[in-house]
């Protein structure tokens, strides 16, 4: 579904992407490991056409690098950035109704969906989302991208700063997203969450992949984890 290949991107002089390459196929999970700094999020942003890059981008078959972001975002591809990037002064409803990109279809996800899921939002949904709590915030933000039913979503560190209750619900919605058909790409630190929700991992480290393989041949690396990911 989505097949990046030999991907560059600069920030200035700077080389920070430096050829990557990785797959994510439909349907699955699969999570981009690595230490701060090493290309992760700028990875992603390339992918949204916000970082200007060269190689490739292709998904669903189609190439995407060089469209703006808003035409890749109506191709199918969802972002949930590390910010929480939610409009505070809008209800929780009002953000779940700005996500959705066509009014006139309705998608794999309802708002009633979204309130199923996670009861704090429910009771919630007519406060206004600078009220919320940072695991609420966090929660709203990835059920807005959902709205727009997205083919593939792209998650970047959904767990940061949140509590192991939180983190267990962040994990089964990526679980259940998965399970509906949403291919996703998970930006996380969190070996935990990784390993049990992702079918496969690469691993980052001065912008490029250096490790590829299944959770359980990873789990099984000490070295890797030894070498790119432990402080």
């Amino acid at each position: 579904m989505l097949k990046v290949k030999d991907l560059h991107a600069y920030y200035g002089k700077s080389h920070i992407l430096q050829g990557v390459s990785f797959e994510v196929g439909k349907g699955e999970i699969v999570s981009l490991l690595g230490r701060n700094g090493v290309g992760r999020s700028t990875t992603v942003n390339a992918i949204m056409g916000d970082v200007d890059c060269k190689g490739s981008i292709l998904f669903n078959g189609e190439e995407i690098l060089g469209l703006d972001s808003h035409q890749i975002a109506r191709k199918g591809l969802g972002i949930v950035l590390e910010n929480r990037d939610v409009f505070p002064a809008l209800t929780v409803r009002e953000n779940l109704i700005l996500g959705i990109k066509d009014m006139s279809k309705t998608g794999r996800w309802k708002i009633d969906d979204m309130f199923d899921m996670f009861p704090n939002l429910a009771r919630r949904a007519d406060v206004e989302a600078g009220a919320l709590s940072g695991g609420e915030q966090q929660m709203l933000a990835m059920c807005r991208a959902l709205m727009g039913d997205p083919d593939l979503i792209m998650v970047d560190e959904p767990t940061e700063g949140l509590a192991p209750k939180v983190v267990d619900q962040v994990a089964n919605l990526l679980t259940e997203i998965a399970n509906r058909g949403v291919s996703i790409l998970l930006i996380e630190q969190k070996l935990t969450i990784a390993l049990k929700i992702s079918a496969r991992i690469y691993v980052m480290g001065h912008g490029s992949v250096v490790y590829e393989g299944t959770s359980a041949e990873f789990e099984k690396n000490d070295q890797i984890r030894k070498d790119w990911l432990e402080v």
